[in-house]
This record gives C-alpha cells, sequence and structure tokens, in this order.
C-alpha cells in the first residue's frame, strides 16, 4: 500500500481504539505480546518478546501504537519479555483451534467467494464445539469463540486440567479431533447379553462409538422405513456388502430394532462392513480440520480479541456460545467507528465486495464507497486511499 493509504488505515485504527475498550487474556502479565506495525513497502516486521511492563496498559498501547496485527501468547512465561525461547520459563498454555476457512476440505478459495468460505468455516466451527463439549466435556467457562477478523475463527480452551500439556499430548487432541487414524475395530467390544453369550456391542458410552452408534440408529430407521427392494439396494451401495448379506442384516434390524439402539451389531455377515460404512461417514462429517501446528505449538502467538485484523479492517471478534449460529462476521465483526460515511478509494483490483449491508461490485478507478468497504478493500490490498 503506499504512504496516503497506510497513513490514513493508520490514523482510523488509531480511532477506533482510542473509543473502543479490548480487554486483555487472563493472566495477561504472564504472557507475551507482540504486534505488526504500518510500515512503509511491502513487507511486514513483527515485533514481539514484549510483556505487559513493557507495552503498559493494553487499551492505551493499542490506542498509541495503532498496531495492523496485535497478539498475545497463548502460553504462559515466568519470564515474558526474554528474548530467548529456551529462557522465558514456560509454565502452561491454553489449548488453541484454529480453523482457517481457505484450508477447509472441498473449498477452492480461487472459486469460492470469501463470504461463502467463512459460512463453511462457521459450520466446521460448530462441529469442533460440538466436540469439545460433549467429547471432552468442556463448558462455557472453559471456551472462548473469537472471530479471527480474517478467514476463520479460533477456539481457545481454558482449563487447567489441560493446560500443562506438552506438544506430543496435544496431537493427540487434534488426531482425535480429525479422527486421525481412528481404530474402527476397536470401536466394537464383545460383551455379554442378558443371556450371558457374548456378543459384538459398539462402545455407545461416548467417543467415536456413541457418534457411530447414533448414526447406525439413524441409518437402521431409515432402512425401516423404506420397501425391502428399496433396503436392499441402499445396503448393497456399501462396499463389500452383496445381495445375500444385504438380505441378512436387513432381516437383523427388521427383527431386532430394540438391539440395535443397545449398541448389538452381530448382524450377520458383512456387520462389520456395515458398521465401518457408518463409521467412515460419521468422522466424514463430524470432524474438524483444524490446523494443527496452532494446537501442538505450546508457544503459539494468537490474534487478540477485539484488535483488528490489519488484513480486512473487521475487528477480532470474540463470541459468547450462544452467539455463534447467527453471527455472520461480514457485518457483525464490522466496526461501527468506520459506518457513517463514504470516502473516495482508487480501486485497481474490481470486483465483489463480501462485506457489509450491501455487498455490491466494486468498480475499477475512483469510487465512492461507505468506509468500511473502502477499509476493508484497502486492507486486502485492492485499492489505495484516494484524495477527497
Amino acid at each position: 500500500m503506499n504512504r496516503r493509504t497506510r497513513e490514513y488505515l493508520k490514523g482510523r485504527f488509531g480511532d477506533y481504539y482510542r473509543s473502543a475498550s479490548v480487554s486483555p487474556p487472563p493472566q495477561a502479565n504472564e504472557r507475551e505480546w507482540g504486534h505488526i506495525p504500518f510500515t512503509a513497502g511491502d513487507g511486514t516486521t513483527m515485533v514481539r518478546h514484549q510483556s505487559l511492563l513493557d507495552i503498559g496498559e493494553v487499551s492505551e498501547f493499542l490506542a498509541r501504537e495503532t498496531p495492523r496485527h496485535a497478539y498475545f501468547s497463548a502460553a504462559r512465561y515466568d519470564d515474558p519479555a526474554n528474548k530467548r525461547m529456551s529462557d522465558k520459563g514456560w509454565r502452561a498454555a491454553d489449548l488453541v483451534f484454529d480453523l482457517d476457512a481457505d484450508h477447509l476440505p472441498g473449498v477452492d478459495p480461487e472459486a469460492t467467494s470469501y463470504a461463502d468460505m467463512l459460512a463453511a468455516c462457521k459450520g466446521e466451527l460448530l462441529d469442533l464445539l460440538d466436540l469439545l463439549e460433549a467429547d471432552f466435556g468442556f463448558d462455557d467457562d472453559d471456551l472462548r469463540v473469537v472471530f479471527s477478523g480474517g478467514r476463520g475463527y479460533h477456539v481457545h480452551v481454558r482449563d487447567e486440567a489441560v493446560a500443562g500439556l506438552d506438544s506430543t499430548a496435544r496431537r493427540e487432541v487434534v488426531d482425535y479431533v480429525r479422527a486421525v487414524d481412528l481404530n474402527y475395530d476397536g470401536l466394537i467390544e464383545k460383551r455379554p447379553n442378558e443371556r450371558g453369550t457374548l456378543q459384538k456391542t459398539l462402545r455407545v458410552e461416548g467417543g467415536w462409538g456413541r457418534r457411530v452408534h447414533a448414526e447406525l440408529v439413524t441409518y437402521a430407521e431409515e432402512l425401516r422405513a423404506m420397501d425391502e427392494e428399496e433396503a436392499l439396494a441402499t445396503l448393497q451401495e456399501l462396499d463389500g456388502v452383496g445381495e445375500k448379506t444385504a438380505r441378512t442384516i436387513h432381516g437383523v434390524l427388521e427383527r431386532n430394532p430394540e438391539g440395535v439402539k443397545a449398541g448389538n451389531v452381530e448382524l450377520g455377515p458383512g456387520a462389520s462392513t456395515l458398521v465401518r460404512a457408518i463409521a467412515e461417514r460419521v468422522t466424514a462429517e463430524q470432524t474438524a480440520p483444524i490446523d494443527e501446528p496452532v494446537t501442538t505449538d505450546v508457544r503459539r502467538l494468537i490474534r487478540l480479541p477485539g484488535s483488528i485484523h490489519g488484513g480486512s479492517g473487521l475487528v477480532v471478534r470474540p463470541l459468547e456460545r450462544g452467539e455463534v449460529a447467527s453471527f455472520d462476521p461480514l457485518t457483525d465483526a464490522v466496526p461501527d467507528r468506520f459506518r457513517g460515511r463514504d470516502i473516495l478509494v482508487d480501486v485497481h483490483e474490481p470486483g465483489p465486495v463480501d462485506v457489509g449491508d450491501d455487498r455490491d461490485k466494486a468498480e475499477e478507478g475512483i469510487v465512492s464507497v461507505p468506509e468500511y468497504v473502502g477499509v476493508f478493500l484497502m486492507a486486502r490490498g485492492r485499492a489505495e486511499k484516494a484524495r477527497e
């Protein structure tokens, strides 16, 4: 960006920070702080290895320095300002999850709009929250959901029970959330039935076994609602299930619906094929494509909630759990400070503008747009500030 654009954005970010109330994270004095200032040229400079003693009160620091990006460490240290990571004295770290719209399976960033990518990312966020709440037992007091201001969402887990986990243990959490190398056979165990006979039973008490069982019950109910010919054809769509095996499975599902609800998977030949197919469907639909390095890095810097993302002009918005489903980042994360007036920008990359209330196309050349649209275009490198 050129000097006029840089100075304009820096000035308006400063206006935002002078009127905003940005709350620091818990144990803020034990965390490392970092920021990227507005600098000339295309490169960026990260200023880090700072503590609260260096920067002072957070809101005053933001208003004074008006950074392009602001960060704090997920980790807590004895000496957060020490320049050597090995000498900081690591104490603990939040367990942080990052979902990035650019890296979602099935999403092509070149062919998908910014709005559609963020919508897909919120769907993955809801899956992640369900896993963290239902499978790990975290509650609203443990979880902090944050729109990153850019391409996705962060989830901070602040439960002291996981704060001391090292990178290896955090990788195990990642593997669970992403169902990496899930032992499908291990979802089934042999248990005695009411007659004392051992039978194959899904582990339904929790985890992926519970999820697979719920899907199997739903699948069985759907099959029972079909006529026999349709149900047999549906079963034969599964790899390894022929007509004879399909008839055996269908007969058991018809005769013993309560057994399936109890987790019984003694369905005859092909039962393991059915369970594995259901399990693969469940893991494909309910895993969350989190960014592994963010979760496993116990010294990660993460964006400061309440700050402005310098690549979009949107607020890094903390969200209450009940807000997540209805949250529209491209409207709800627009700073109020940037609403209410129009400005002139020189657009050199025309096209759709996926932000704000009126999501129109930006035409090439000097145009008048709502300020938040202009800030978005300038922050993303699609326009420069024009003379008023």
